[in-house]
């Protein structure tokens, strides 16, 4: 919840400026909703692709003050879905979650399902069990066709900067936790193609650090929380993106 529409487009503006189109590197955007509709109209899609941060899984109907994954169909490529902070502060269910990976599907909007485990299980062990669950649950009313089209981003909460305490994961338990998560995916869906499933990674990512997450076996991309507002570290992450992709 960051910027007026004036100030994002201010930001978009000078974005754009900034960042050439990369053949192997894609850059997405997320902005609240107000900004959704007129940045559309001056993006440039060939260096920048918009995405929303949440939406409703109904297509329409009686949901005051609700955004269906229907009406943002056409403006944006993809949605957050079951983003840490959705989960916890709006208390979205599982149930809410995998029936928002299914809407986005059939509204032709790319799904970016966030896991991630609490301090709290952490400490206790509970990683995996935790990851399994929201893994495969927000899959569960897809065919594992569909699972190819979805995005995982694993962030976990106790990493996050804005997160009290939050500490910084190390390169190993993140690629111990994708070893993981490709796994589960070959194990439950076949092992064809799954290995294409894009996983990003998103925990305090930084200009300092981008580079050493993505050489991570495994990590195709980040999921960037306060970094990218300001806009010369978002730049930053994207040259550094460019140049490990080289």
């Amino acid at each position: 919840m960051n910027f007026s529409v004036g100030e994002a487009s201010i930001y978009l503006h000078k974005l754009l400026q900034k960042t050439r189109a990369f053949r192997d590197v894609e850059v997405v955007v997320a902005p609240s909703f107000p900004s959704l509709q007129p940045l559309s109209l001056q993006i440039d899609r060939k260096k920048i692709r918009l995405a929303a941060q949440c939406a409703n899984p109904h297509d329409f109907g009686a949901y005051t003050g609700a955004v269906s994954f229907t009406q943002l169909r056409g403006l944006v490529d993809y949605c957050l879905v079951g983003h840490s902070e959705r989960r916890q502060l709006f208390h979205e269910s599982d149930k809410d979650i995998r029936a928002g990976i299914a809407a986005a599907l059939r509204n032709n909007i790319t799904p970016i399902l966030c896991i991630g485990e609490t301090e709290t299980e952490h400490i206790f062990g509970e990683t995996y069990d935790v990851l399994r669950d929201q893994l495969l649950g927000g899959l569960s009313e897809i065919s594992p066709e569909d699972v190819t089209k979805v995005i995982i981003a694993y962030e976990p909460v106790w990493a996050i900067s804005t997160t009290t305490g939050a500490r910084l994961a190390s390169p190993g338990e993140i690629g111990d936790i994708v070893n993981f998560l490709r796994r589960l995916l070959s194990e439950t869906y076949g092992k064809e193609n799954m290995e294409n499933v894009p996983v990003l990674y998103g925990g305090s990512v930084n200009p300092s650090n981008a580079g050493g997450y993505l050489t991570i076996p495994g990590i195709n991309g980040l999921l960037v929380g306060s970094a990218s507002l300001i806009g010369e570290q978002f730049t930053d992450i994207i040259e550094i993106a460019k140049r490990v992709r080289d």
